[in-house]
């Protein structure tokens, strides 16, 4: 069980490489491609395990649906006899279960025309249930809205920034707020693990974070190691033109989704958009680490020290910190945008200072005692 917050978190790096590591095997055979339909008056028997740009249903599948697409579409004309388990971009329930339904998913959609004979959990960033429930409904989300043609058997407890029940919605079991809501992560195809209805120890956050510390040094060292030259530069940009940097790096977090998620709706641009998505994952946990130098130059600036090792330890010390602070998300946020920028700025070959020798001139080896030695 994870809770709402972790299993959005979660949502796109599950997505992305679930899309792509995983081998859908269905009964009947394996389901993977573009696009993965149950065209309406088709009949697919057994369990259909789908991993695609886009699954829909709009026939009836006798057995479970598991599910792992930029879009999953189940019509009005659709039927699914089991349970219904889906990871997606976008993810829309128009027709019927006859069992349980678990989504996650940027958007989630349950329509008026939907009718759900079990249970219901939704996690994502936006979630809409206009539809009917005959068990309970569990949501975790940042924006919830339950419309007036909703009908829920059973009780309806969300975890939500901003949560929305019309009056006219009916739910017989009431309506409850629950902090930090563990809602059970869909048991999707093709992902390399299975996060659904895991029971197993509790592994505290102070370790998760020590982990994982650790793996960026050690990330970060073999960085500064192969490019230093390239690594000063960053760090000059960083700490010299902070805005700037940060600027650019708002701009690429918002730009280069819009883009894959328009190459995504495209046939043709959806391996494109794939491994796009997957590059850019790992352009952001880099930035993130040059963004952990930067902080942990400025530092110890201010006691001025320099040393490229302290630098980086601290930083990423900070960060780990921050985790367990009050607004700390947003400030390391704010870290990731400058390392981002800075690293953007970079590669197009710009330098933190014009007039400053040590950002600037790759011929010259590590310097004992600079941040980027």
């Amino acid at each position: 069980m994870f809770t709402a917050k972790q299993l959005v978190a979660l949502l796109v790096s599950l997505l992305v490489v679930g899309s792509l590591a995983g081998v859908a095997a269905a009964q009947q055979g394996p389901s993977a491609g573009g696009a993965v339909v149950v065209d309406e008056g088709e009949t697919f028997d057994g369990d259909l395990d789908a991993v695609g740009g886009t699954v829909v249903v709009a026939g009836t599948v006798t057995g479970d649906v598991s599910a792992t697409a930029g879009t999953v579409l189940v019509t009005e004309t659709g039927v699914i006899n089991g349970n219904l388990d889906a990871v997606a971009g976008s993810a829309t329930l128009e027709g019927t279960v006859n069992g349980d339904v678990s989504l996650a998913g940027g958007a989630v959609f349950v329509r008026d025309t939907a009718v759900i004979d079990g249970s219901l959990d939704a996690a994502g960033g936006t979630v809409r249930l206009d539809g009917a429930v005959d068990g309970n409904v569990r949501v975790g989300a940042e924006e919830l809205a339950v419309g007036p043609t909703a009908r829920v058997g059973g009780s309806l407890e969300y975890d939500a920034a901003t949560a929305t029940v019309d009056a006219a919605a009916v739910v017989d079991g009431g309506v409850r707020q629950v902090d930090d809501l563990a809602v059970a992560a869909p048991v999707v195809a093709g992902t390399p693990f299975q996060v659904g209805q895991f029971e197993g120890p509790v592994i505290p956050g102070w370790v998760v974070s020590g982990y994982w510390l650790l793996a960026n040094f050690v990330v970060g060292a073999i960085i500064v190691l192969v490019a230093p030259d390239f690594a000063r530069r960053v760090t000059g940009l960083g700490t010299k033109k902070a805005v700037r940097s940060g600027g650019v790096g708002l701009l690429a977090i918002v730009a280069v989704p819009i883009v894959l998620l328009l190459l995504l709706l495209t046939i043709v641009g959806i391996p494109l958009s794939l491994a796009g998505g997957v590059g850019f994952l790992l352009v952001l946990w880099v930035a993130g680490i040059y963004g952990a130098l930067v902080l942990g130059t400025w530092l110890l600036s201010l006691a001025d020290y320099d040393n490229r090792w302290v630098a980086l330890f601290a930083g990423l010390f900070v960060l780990a910190v921050l985790d367990f602070v009050p607004l700390g998300g947003v400030l390391e946020f704010v870290v990731l945008l400058v390392g981002l920028g800075a690293f953007a700025l970079a590669l197009r070959g710009e330098s933190g200072d014009d007039g400053d020798e040590s950002v600037s001139a790759p011929d010259e080896g590590p310097q004992e005692g600079s941040p980027m030695a």
